[in-house]
């Protein structure tokens, strides 16, 4: 069978950017996966998935510290 050539490849699913981002951010990201990860695809979707990463951190933290010296 030919494939179309008007199909673009695929992409990375939401989970596996979820993953990764999340192996990366934890230091546990394995070599061989990290460049898996980006010698197929455009980085574009991990680098977004990492800046929502760490806003979400960054605003965790915010809550936790303001719950903490809230308790004082």
């Amino acid at each position: 069978m030919k494939k179309n050539k008007s199909e673009k490849p695929q992409g990375p699913g939401v989970l596996k950017i979820i993953q990764t981002v999340a192996a990366g951010a934890l230091g546990v990201q394995s070599s061989k996966r990290r460049e898996e990860d980006f010698g197929s695809h455009s980085p574009w979707p991990y680098v977004i998935g990492a800046l929502l990463f760490t806003g979400l951190f960054i605003g965790t933290l915010i809550v936790v510290v303001q719950v903490v010296l809230s308790g004082r």
